[in-house]
């Protein structure tokens, strides 16, 4: 059984998105991948996010198929397990074109489903 309840989960992926947009806000890709900081910043925050992933009952998931569960778990994977092979244009990519339509979905995953039900 979770420690936390995965409504928390996805409060901390919400979070996690957030520090991710503060990070890169004002920084150009060139920056991004020369800072070595800010990269193992964002990845470590792309982990939060496919852990909590894991934590969010299937049914749940099922509801709200516009949110690229499955997907969000696999970057996890790469980061944690393949290390070696991420793809830093994608990493970017990910944060200017995905990540700022999650929020939104999550936000009504939380609405819906209550917290602390």
């Amino acid at each position: 059984m979770p420690s936390r309840d995965w409504r928390l989960r996805i409060q901390d992926i919400v979070e996690s998105i957030t520090e991710i947009e503060q990070c890169t806000s004002n920084v150009s890709f060139e920056e991004f991948e020369k800072n070595q900081t800010l990269v193992k910043a964002v990845l470590y925050d792309f982990v939060v996010i496919g852990e909590a992933i894991r934590s969010v009952p299937h049914e749940i998931q099922l509801r709200y198929p516009l949110i690229p569960w499955r997907l969000m778990g696999g970057m996890r994977n790469v980061v944690t397990h393949e290390y070696f092979q991420v793809n830093l244009s994608r990493v970017w990519a990910t944060i200017q074109e995905d990540l700022p339509s999650l929020v939104p979905h999550l936000l009504e995953v939380l609405e819906n489903e209550g917290l602390g039900e």
